[in-house]
C-alpha cells in the first residue's frame, strides 16, 4: 500500500516551459560549445544542475576541469534567476487536484528536485503552493550529500514524513534518472511521465514500473496497489 508519493518538480508537477534545460544549454554554449537541446536533455535531465553541466560537457570526449564546470554553473544560476523572475510558472495540469486526492487517501506528498533550495522555493512560491499544506515537504539537491540517481532525497522525504518502508513509496518523474532514483531507493513504484524532458521510449529504457501520460493516471495505479493488499 502506498503511503508516500515523491514527485519531481520541473516537467512533472511544474510547467516552466522547459526553461531550465534551455538555460543549461545557453550557459554551456555561451562558454564556446554548440550542444543541441536534445543532447542537453538526454545527458542532463533530472540531475543536480552542476552534475548535468558536467555530463553534457563530457559528451565531447575531452577532459573538462572543475573550475570550468563551476564557472558555467554560476552563469547558469544567474541566467535561471533572471528567467524565473519574468517567467509565468504554473503547475502541470491537475497537480493540485492530484495532491488533494492523495491526501484524501491518507497518502503523503513530497516534492523533490535537482534544483537547489532557493530555486525550488521560488518555484513553489510562484505557483502558490505552501509546504505543509498542498505538499507535505520539499527536498532539494542541496539538502543531501548525493543527488540523483542516489536515493538520498527519497530517504530524506521518508524521514520527513515518517514513512519507514520504501516499498510503500512511489516516485514519479519525467526523466530516466528519476526512475533510477526510485529504483535505487527500493521504492514500491518508480514511474515515468511524458509531460517533461524525456519521451516514453527514453523513459522505458530504465524499466519503470509504468510510464503515464498525465498526473491523473497516477491515482489508478495507487488505488490498484491499495486494492491488491486488501
Amino acid at each position: 500500500m502506498i503511503e508516500l508519493v515523491v514527485f519531481d518538480m520541473a516537467g512533472t508537477t511544474v510547467d516552466e516551459d522547459n526553461v531550465v534545460y534551455k538555460t543549461v544549454r545557453q550557459a554551456i554554449n555561451a562558454a564556446g560549445y554548440s550542444f543541441t537541446q536534445e543532447q542537453v536533455q538526454s545527458a542532463g535531465a533530472g540531475k543536480e544542475k552542476s552534475q548535468a553541466i558536467r555530463d553534457v560537457l563530457a559528451l565531447d570526449g575531452t577532459e573538462h576541469p572543475e573550475d570550468e564546470v563551476q564557472a558555467i554553473f554560476a552563469d547558469f544560476r544567474f541566467r535561471l534567476a533572471e528567467a524565473y523572475d519574468s517567467l509565468e510558472v504554473v503547475e502541470q495540469s491537475g497537480a493540485s487536484d492530484i495532491f488533494r486526492e492523495l491526501h484524501s487517501r491518507g497518502i503523503k506528498v513530497v516534492l523533490n528536485t535537482g534544483y537547489d533550495r532557493p530555486t525550488a522555493e521560488k518555484l513553489v512560491h510562484k505557483i502558490g503552493w505552501t509546504i505543509g499544506e498542498e505538499v507535505d515537504a520539499l527536498v532539494t539537491a542541496s539538502d543531501v550529500e548525493a543527488g540523483r540517481p542516489a536515493p538520498d532525497m527519497i530517504y530524506l522525504a521518508m524521514a520527513l514524513t515518517q514513512v519507514t518502508n520504501a516499498a510503500s513509496v512511489a516516485k514519479i518523474g519525467d526523466s530516466r534518472i528519476d526512475i533510477e532514483e526510485g529504483q535505487n531507493a527500493k521504492c514500491g513504484m518508480a514511474l515515468g511521465i511524458t509531460t517533461g524532458a524525456q519521451t516514453e521510449s527514453e523513459l522505458l529504457q530504465s524499466n519503470p514500473t509504468a510510464v503515464i501520460h498525465h498526473l491523473s493516471d497516477l491515482i489508478q495505479l495507487v488505488d490498484q496497489t491499495s486494492n491488491a493488499t486488501v
